[in-house]
């Protein structure tokens, strides 16, 4: 702990007398916005997603005090462009989500890369002035510093904020590759910039930091398989740099600058994967010789133009500050990975060069469901360069990657090859996702039993637990029948009659682990019988299902409904089940990670369920799934104390993506296919500008929040769902409510 002077004592209870929550959302005061922003870009606010949840009332039990910071967005609120390489945002504490909780009171430094999955975090850098207390403590934990949410600002492309204890100003701005640092040191001796290159969300193995010129310097993070390179160059030289312990775990670099300096001190920061020399380049490239000023408003310029592609009218302050910071938390990931020079390290860790933008694999399980749609409509260009990302890698290793679970690239790719995204090598990388459905040994496990039986075999555990392990072979196996269904979608694209009649048979598989006397989807022995013990009210990480229950996966075929709600017996007993999922209270002593937020058996903290409030369409009943909808995005957004909370994790923007389309009336429930279900907005009007200029106007000209009739360009719509083809043509959707 931190031992205080008497001076900083006083400090530091007075801060702690003054200390407040965050002001609830929709008041201007709540962050300190760029002064020159204006538009749309003024509504959008990176803290949204970064409070906490400690009342049981929101989680659904009492949760483990060791798993502090569990139940939040676990999201990140620094400066980062659109899909960028670099995120550089605030560490309060290290190994814990995206490295910030708005319950923090202390910032241990500035990282430049994010996700918000207990990942990445490189290159933490925290300015300092004066005697630093417990300075010499292992890996730089002596140096910290305490701050207030009074002085905090951030918005898209910026963060700021005061280092209490130190008296620095901070403030960061970045480009697609650079960070770009600016600290006001308020005292002028003492002045120090500590590089604790020993620390990131991931276990570091090597570091290395050198002078590369009087203002400069240079160096490396390696964790485990990857290695961050930087070059960094100061506004003014360097006095002294001691390196201590290079390379180990405890071992931190500090630069030292002259005292008396009154000017802001500017730190530029190249950040490659590739090379230091790659890093170099990106930062002459990307910054230059511009101020901080010219690159911020750029940033502030590159958002304003993204987030203008959707454009809202009516509703509330604070649903129109949630919808533009989810849609700006839509776009953070996938991460950009290459430089300006086309060269990126490939699977292989071999040094390539092409032609595209490289990117990490989406976070593929979680966003396939809406997010990787929302790129697609809104961001094209980087959608045809993930998707060569992982041809890129597919034809490495014989297999389109996955994330976590599933098959779902496949998803991705079809809807994103439906939408007019056609330049790749739409025959290459439909020859690997054949690979993926068909041969054991790569991105489907089990994939042989699957074929051969039609579903996924669980083994028999007398008393399952939480953490069991096991295949998840319910959920594989629904999942494995989706992703059958989206290659399918290709095959008939490609005209593969023989494929897709395979695939769209198989697509049939989730009805395998459909227990007719449960009415739930249920763990089947290799032999075909069910499994005995079987509560559907509990949940496990991948013994039978991943990360949920039974209730939580009972009501997912996206992409076949009429024949799930065939199997429960027709539309009243389908309808009475899901009255049943969210009414039958949640079991408080039933405690998972991840799981949380709950109507009933319904969670909304985690992505398995998201589709379900929709599935009253399917017998008729729009005005109870919209009833669900609306409950959900009033109850699970902007949460807690703080108004900053989520039900659950992010998961790199699904949960924001969720809220978007939901707010916006039109949800890509089978995000395979390329249309969407209508459902009432909660804005009078949205109008989408997606495709060459054209625009796309949904209008709800009525207050009421039941859906009664859809006109497309003023024709009565039949059904529920509008083809993507009107996003591409232009043209507008009216949704009559009462």
């Amino acid at each position: 702990m931190l031992k205080l002077k008497s001076g900083l004592l006083l400090l530091a209870l007075s801060a702690l007398a003054g200390f407040r929550p965050g002001p609830k959302p929709g008041r201007a005061s709540r962050t300190g916005r760029n002064p020159a922003s204006a538009g749309l870009l003024r509504y959008a606010n990176p803290l949204m997603g970064t409070g906490p949840l400690t009342d049981p009332k929101d989680i659904g039990y009492a949760a483990p005090k060791s798993w502090r910071g569990a139940w939040a967005g676990l999201v990140f609120p620094g400066s980062s462009l659109p899909n960028a390489l670099v995120q550089l945002s605030p560490i309060t504490e290290f190994s814990t989500g995206a490295g910030y909780d708005y319950a923090d009171s202390v910032i241990y430094g500035f990282a430049h890369t994010n996700k918000g999955h207990w990942n990445l975090c490189h290159l933490p850098i925290l300015p300092v002035s004066g005697e630093v207390p417990g300075a010499g403590e292992a890996a730089g934990d002596g140096y910290h510093s305490r701050f207030s949410h009074a002085t905090e600002s951030a918005s898209p492309g910026y963060y700021g904020v005061t280092l209490a204890d130190y008296q620095v100003d901070v403030k960061l701005t970045s480009t697609l590759r650079c960070g770009f640092h600016q600290y006001h040191y308020r005292r002028p001796a003492g002045r120090q910039i500590v590089f604790k290159l020993a620390k990131s969300n991931e276990r570091v193995t090597n570091w290395q930091l050198e002078k590369a010129g009087d203002a400069a310097v240079q160096g490396f993070q390696e964790t485990g398989q990857q290695t961050v390179y930087f070059y960094a160059m100061l506004s003014e030289n360097l006095q002294d740099l001691d390196v201590r312990g290079p390379g180990t775990k405890d071992g931190l670099a500090v630069l030292r600058l002259r005292d008396g300096g009154r000017k802001p001190v500017e730190l530029r920061v190249g950040l490659s994967f590739v090379s230091v020399a790659n890093a170099k380049q990106n930062l002459a490239q990307e910054v230059g010789s511009r101020s901080f000023e010219q690159v911020r408003q750029q940033a502030a310029q590159t958002w304003e133009s993204l987030l203008s592609k959707v454009e809202v009218k009516g509703g509330t302050a604070k649903q129109k500050e949630m919808f533009y910071s989810c849609l700006y938390r839509s776009f953070l990931w996938p991460a950009l990975r290459s430089d300006t020079n086309g060269e990126y390290r490939d699977v292989k860790n071999n040094v390539v060069k092409a032609s595209f933008n490289y990117y990490t694999i989406p976070s593929l399980w979680d966003t396939y469901r809406n997010k990787d749609v929302l790129m697609s409509m809104l961001a094209p260009q980087v959608t045809t360069d993930v998707i060569k990302s992982l041809e890129d890698i597919g034809d490495k290793t014989g297999f389109i990657p996955t994330f976590f679970h599933g098959d779902h690239a496949a998803s991705f790719i079809a809807a994103a090859y439906q939408r007019g995204i056609t330049d790749f090598d739409v025959r290459d990388v439909y020859r690997l996702l054949l690979r993926n459905a068909n041969v054991e040994g790569g991105t489907r496990p089990h994939i042989a039993e699957y074929i051969q039986k039609g579903y996924v075999p669980t083994t028999e555990v007398t008393n399952p637990e939480v953490e069991t392990k096991g295949s998840a072979g319910v959920s594989k196996t629904l999942e494995y029948a989706y992703d059958d269904y989206a290659v399918a979608q290709l095959a008939k694209a490609l005209n593969d009659t023989a494929n897709y009649r395979v695939l769209m048979a198989r697509s049939k598989n989730y009805r395998n682990v459909f227990d007719p006397g449960t009415k739930f989807m249920r763990g089947r022995l290799a032999d075909g019988t069910w499994v005995q013990h079987f509560n559907p009210e509990y949940p496990y990480y991948e013994y039978m299902y991943r990360e949920a229950n039974a209730w939580q996966v009972s009501f997912f075929a996206p992409h076949d409904m009429p024949g799930l709600v065939a199997l429960y017996g027709g539309a009243q007993p389908f309808e009475a089940k899901l009255d049943s999922l969210f009414t039958v209270p949640w079991n408080k002593s039933y405690i998972a990670r991840n799981v949380s937020g709950f109507i009933g058996q319904y969670c909304h903290g985690n992505q398995p369920d998201h589709e379900t409030p929709f599935s009253y369409y399917f017998v008729g009943k729009p005005e109870k799934s919209q009833r669900r909808l609306d409950e959900i995005m009033a109850k699970f957004y902007g949460m807690g104390p703080s108004g900053y909370g989520y039900s659950g994790m992010d998961d790199a923007g699904e949960m924001s993506a969720w809220y978007v389309f939901s707010a916006a009336g039109l949800y890509p429930l089978s995000a395979a296919d390329a249309r969407y279900l209508v459902t009432a907005p909660v804005f009078d009007e949205v109008r989408w500008q997606v495709d060459r200029g054209k625009v796309l106007k949904v209008r709800k000209p009525t207050a009421g929040r039941n859906l009664s009739a859809i006109k497309v360009n003023g024709v009565n719509n039949a059904g529920y769902f509008v083809p993507y083809a009107l996003f591409r043509s232009g043209g507008e959707i009216e949704i009559i409510t009462n």
